[in-house]
């Protein structure tokens, strides 16, 4: 798979992770039966895992290959806490907008 294809593929599983970590807590406050589900969690870490570790691979800028790893890292930590002691922790947003941001500046780096 082309690396502007995973950056798109990337950066569309970034913005729903965090469209979904920032609109579910509202949907939290409306009283209709929804509850919190980490395993959806689970499910945006597993895609931007399989995609960073791909386009890592061809990446040539330490820095950049850094701030994928760490926003996956903070993503994460704040799933494991989430699990382990029920607990949201705003490290998942700042790592969403991480990934985010290394997608944007990887795809405007490729040469089209």
């Amino acid at each position: 798979m082309k690396s502007k294809i995973l950056d798109a593929v990337g950066i569309s599983a970034a913005v729903l992770c965090l469209i979904h970590c920032i609109v579910f807590p509202l949907l939290l406050i409306v009283p209709l039966g929804i509850s919190h589900n980490p395993y959806i969690d689970l499910v945006f870490l597993f895609i931007g895992a399989v995609v960073v570790f791909r386009i890592t691979k061809k990446i040539e800028k330490q820095w950049l290959k850094f701030l994928f790893w760490v926003s996956l890292a903070l993503i994460f930590i704040s799933i494991l806490a989430d699990f382990l002691f029920e607990v949201h922790l705003s490290l998942i947003y700042m790592g969403a907008a991480g990934l985010i941001t290394g997608h944007l500046i990887n795809f405007k780096n490729h040469k089209h």
